[in-house]
């Protein structure tokens, strides 16, 4: 099979997306423009030292990047494969004073999880942050449960504790591993992207909220195709609004075979399920990626090859050969 792939290059772009048709279910794949990553990559952030908890295997890998009050550059990971116990994953921070500065100030450790509001030990997974009413909204898994911490300057967080003492909003079922989450806000309803396997299946689901604290039940939004459907086929969901329709990025792939599935649709409830006829659109050798829109122009961070740091490029659209 040809390997269907949004390479660096344009003209690898224009050849995989002529071998493999021409409709997305719309107007046609050929009116649809794809992500394009511009020029170099600098690298914002490494291989942290957590102290005691340090190990040769540690891994940066799920990370959250905002701009606090201040202006200042806020990036948090999820460090895996540490010495902090349980399942061995802790956040760690950055800062920068530009989002285009290479190499930004390590904060140390930003948070561990607690058990005694239900989270698992070692168990903090994908932060993700927005700025809304008034407040920094990080929204972050424990391994089993998504969960909320605010801020009002978007550096210090503090736990959304629910009135059962847990900070847990929601589960797709205990032991399916619900992580990864995202939101986008679509009118006035907050849409929450995230993954997990029940039956060791690996799909996209979608909640809704007003509040990011109460949430509808959930909607199965992507699932399977050709990127297969084994635990780890929809990790690190990311959703964003471009050119009238909604891309949805889905990872397969750390590392140096990092695979990165494309797809776009003008349902934000919807990205196919085994459908990627209609709305696959391409892959990028990318993995855990974010998309930042500032000042007017689009950005994209990644995790490095080697899973030792994250990096950052511009981000530009390109059409697809006719």
């Amino acid at each position: 099979m040809v390997p269907r792939t949004c390479s660096l290059l344009l003209t690898s772009l224009l050849v995989a997306v002529g071998l493999f048709g021409t409709s997305n279910g719309d107007e046609g794949r050929s009116d649809v423009p794809l992500p394009k990553v511009e020029g170099s990559w600098w690298q914002v952030a490494g291989d942290p030292d957590l102290g005691r908890y340090t190990t040769e295997k540690q891994q940066p890998v799920d990370f959250a990047i905002w701009q606090a009050k201040d202006g200042t550059w806020q990036l948090w990971s999820c460090i895996r494969k540490t010495a902090c116990g349980g399942v061995t994953r802790l956040f760690h921070g950055w800062e920068g004073k530009e989002l285009t500065d290479p190499d930004w100030r390590p904060l140390g450790i930003t948070l561990e999880s607690d058990p005694q509001y239900g989270e698992q030990p070692g168990g903090l997974q994908a932060p993700h942050v927005v700025q809304w009413n008034g407040a920094y909204q990080m929204l972050y898994g424990d391994w089993e449960h998504i969960c909320l911490a605010t801020s009002k300057e978007g550096k210090r967080f503090e736990r959304y504790v629910r009135p059962n003492g847990k900070t847990g909003l929601f589960t797709e079922e205990l032991g399916a591993n619900t992580r990864d989450i995202m939101v986008l806000q679509v009118g006035d309803t907050w849409h929450g992207y995230y993954t997990a396997f029940p039956n060791k299946q690996g799909a996209v689901y979608c909640r809704t909220s007003a509040d990011l604290k109460n949430w509808s039940e959930s909607t199965t939004v992507a699932f399977g195709g050709q990127v297969g459907t084994n635990a780890f086929s929809a990790e690190c969901p990311h959703v964003i609004a471009r050119h009238g329709r909604y891309y949805l990025f889905r990872t397969q792939k750390y590392g140096k075979e990092a695979r990165t599935s494309v797809y776009c649709s003008t349902d934000p409830m919807n990205f196919g399920i085994n459908q990627d006829r209609l709305y696959f659109v391409c892959e990028l050798p990318l993995a855990a990626i974010e998309v930042i829109r500032h000042e007017g122009k689009d950005y994209i961070a990644a995790l490095l090859p080697s899973l030792k740091g994250i990096q950052v490029a511009k981000l530009g659209w390109t059409m697809p050969q006719k």
